[in-house]
């Protein structure tokens, strides 16, 4: 059987596994995120002492250039991660292996790994957003992924601030108070100069935090109209957040939209990932096998 190589690539960490799906990986490795050439060479290294690979899948941070024509396709590109900005990854990674690569961002990737094994099974229309030390969103709409003059970059939309409210300035270094300037990891610890796992659940930092991320998602139910939207990362591993979250997007629909989704089964609606952890290097297995011509 053949075996794919995927990379979860993270502002904070790289995961990379040898296998075919989340239950049969033959060989895994988490390594932190440093410079673009050592880590970029522990991912080769890694992929090289495990034998031959029919492809390998990469979900990286970015942003980055996913058009395969492009001179650039499979960089990092102005990315605000010190040091990464014009990094090559995918080609780097094709040509030290010597296999076809396929390469997106790593919430797209996560997207693809719950629609094949995880929370969007049977779905084709639907959003993954992952909310940590930073904040992106993957799309599938109409069972493809979501990409157009670059790809979606939902965690720096413009969300209403209210000023009297939180006077946080934000911390995206783009764009002060976008939603990942307000409502990512960091934010969360620059402003109540704490770590958002070691708040109490009656903090306030979490009403302010639902808040935020409802405020996005109407924005993205609006737009896309998906079918379901699933939140990972750090920052929503908090259990009470969920029914916040859920609570603070009805009252902002207000009635609009009446669909027994929202109306009837919003705790269906507005999920965990299925594959908790392995969403995105699950995701990179699967553009492995696309890369190989397999799906």
């Amino acid at each position: 059987m053949a075996l794919y190589g995927g990379i979860e690539a993270g502002g904070t960490k790289w995961v990379c596994v040898v296998g075919t799906e989340p239950g049969a990986l033959q060989a895994e490795i988490t390594f932190p995120t440093t410079t673009p050439a050592a880590t970029i060479g522990e991912a080769i290294a890694f992929f090289r002492a495990h034998g031959d690979l029919a492809a390998v899948g990469i979900g990286s941070f970015g942003p980055v250039d996913v058009h395969p024509a492009s001179p650039t396709w499979g960089f990092i590109t102005t990315t605000p991660k010190p040091g990464w900005q014009h990094t090559d990854l995918g080609q780097a990674i094709r040509g030290a292996l010597g296999v076809p690569v396929s390469f997106d961002t790593d919430v797209n990737a996560a997207a693809l790994g719950e629609q094949r094994w995880g929370a969007a099974q049977g779905l084709d229309t639907f959003v993954y957003l992952t909310i940590g030390t930073g904040i992106g969103g993957g799309a599938l709409v109409n069972g493809r992924l979501l990409h157009g003059l670059l790809h979606p970059e939902m965690g720096h939309m413009r969300i209403p601030h209210d000023w009297e409210r939180d006077p946080f300035a934000g911390v995206c270094p783009y764009h002060s108070d976008c939603l990942e300037g307000l409502a990512s990891g960091p934010a969360i610890e620059a402003r109540w100069e704490q770590r958002a796992e070691t708040l109490t659940p009656d903090h306030p930092a979490w009403a302010l935090e639902a808040h935020y991320l409802a405020l996005a998602l109407v924005n993205l139910i609006c737009s896309l109209s998906p079918r379901r939207i699933i939140l990972g990362g750090g920052v929503v591993s908090q259990p009470h957040l969920f029914p916040l979250v859920r609570r603070a997007v009805s009252e902002l629909l207000a009635g609009y939209i009446q669909v027994p989704a929202i109306t009837k089964a919003i705790d269906a609606y507005i999920v965990p990932p299925g594959l908790g952890r392995y969403a995105g290097v699950a995701g990179a297995l699967v553009l492995a096998q696309q890369a190989a011509g397999m799906t």
